[in-house]
């Protein structure tokens, strides 16, 4: 939040021209790295801009120090810091932190998934076209291409679609209840995270699609049990 709105430093792309990256970023993963270090010595770190720590206690966090670069640099209050820790049976914590709206998301496997300490549910809408849906596209141009042709197929079908700018964040209103359904075709660990377990801990349901080009990393469809077959057959081939 220091950095928020003032000077932009050291600002860099990495995939594409469009791909964002800054000293917030990096910065903001180096103290997230200091800490579990020092904390949880012998666990393993993954983080979106660099950090590659194997783990000797079979624990792994994963960590998107600022996921929603974009919005940031552009002063859009909407992004988030995204810290996930995995096991050998999959994700077991996760919390994701909005400070604009001072808005702290948690979940722990079988233990439920709450904001600010209070309990949180998918939403129950059961109609396809009454819901509400969040999306995402890649920074690659020829497969955003792909994906606005999806968008365009997918539109009619809503009630509306929300595109705000942050994996972890739409995860997060879909888990408690602000949109009813999320897809993304091209997703990393540290995007999905800690907001797939949200989502699950909340009653919610999740799957993989393929993502728009080959060399692309696999997406996720997510809802409650209710829309999860729906939206799923409505994009799960829009990518192809």
């Amino acid at each position: 939040m220091e950095r928020f709105r003032g000077p932009a430093r050291g600002v860099d792309t990495k995939s594409t021209p469009t791909d964002l990256v800054s000293d917030a970023d990096r910065d903001s993963e180096a103290l997230l790295r200091s800490v579990i270090e020092e904390r949880r010595p012998g666990d393993g770190i993954l983080g979106e801009e660099g950090s590659a720590v194997r783990s000797r206690s079979g624990v792994v966090w994963v960590l998107d120090p600022l996921d929603a670069t974009v919005n940031f640099l552009f002063g859009i209050p909407w992004w988030a810091v995204s810290v996930a820790c995995r096991d050998e049976d999959g994700i077991l914590v996760g919390a994701v932190f909005n400070p604009n709206n001072d808005e702290m998301f948690t979940a722990r496997r079988g233990g439920h998934a709450y904001l600010n300490g209070r309990q949180i549910r998918v939403s129950t809408c059961d109609d396809l076209s009454e819901a509400l849906i969040a999306t995402g596209f890649a920074y690659d141009r020829r497969a955003r291409e792909v994906q606005g042709a999806l968008v365009a197929r997918v539109l009619p079908r809503v009630r509306d679609v929300r595109r705000m700018g942050s994996a972890a964040l739409d995860l997060c209103s879909l888990a408690c209840g602000r949109v009813d359904g999320f897809y993304e075709g091209n997703l990393e660990e540290w995007d999905k995270a800690a907001g797939s377990l949200l989502v699950a801990e909340a009653g919610g349901v999740l799957s993989e699609i393929e993502p728009p080009l080959d060399h692309l990393s696999s997406g996720l469809v997510a809802t409650n049990e209710a829309l999860h077959s729906d939206l799923r057959g409505l994009v799960a081939d829009g990518h192809r």
